[in-house]
């Protein structure tokens, strides 16, 4: 149980190092805090917020994967190497393609919501 609960420990220090390090990771958590404080301003209803929570988690799930994947790079690669830097690229494309999908559904669910206020 004691290394079950330590787990816990190493993670939030994944975090905390992502968070700390990461310009993009700090975005991407802001964006996040700005698109809950949307969500209960237009009060959305529970599939909207189904669907916005899922696409916040994707894009940090992703972000983390990405920054595991440069820190790991950077370590048996210290020197540039043309594939290091395409598998850094390709991590960088999954944030972005992650992101840009919960942009399409960000924007499905409050472009009505902002028509109908702005109405």
């Amino acid at each position: 149980m004691k290394k079950f609960l330590k787990g816990f420990v190493y993670a939030w220090q994944g975090v905390i190092y992502a968070f700390s390090t990461q310009i993009n990771f700090k975005f991407h958590t802001i964006s996040a805090l700005l698109v809950i404080m949307a969500g209960y301003f237009f009060e959305l209803a529970l599939h909207e917020w189904i669907w916005i929570s899922v696409s916040i988690g994707l894009v940090i799930i992703a972000e983390l994967f990405n920054t595991a994947i440069e820190v790991l790079v950077d370590l048996v690669s210290p020197d540039y190497h043309p594939k290091a830097g395409a598998v850094k690229d390709l991590a960088s494309a999954g944030v972005l393609l992650t992101t840009l999908l919960s942009a399409i559904i960000g924007l499905s669910i409050f472009i009505p919501k902002i028509i109908d206020y702005a109405a």
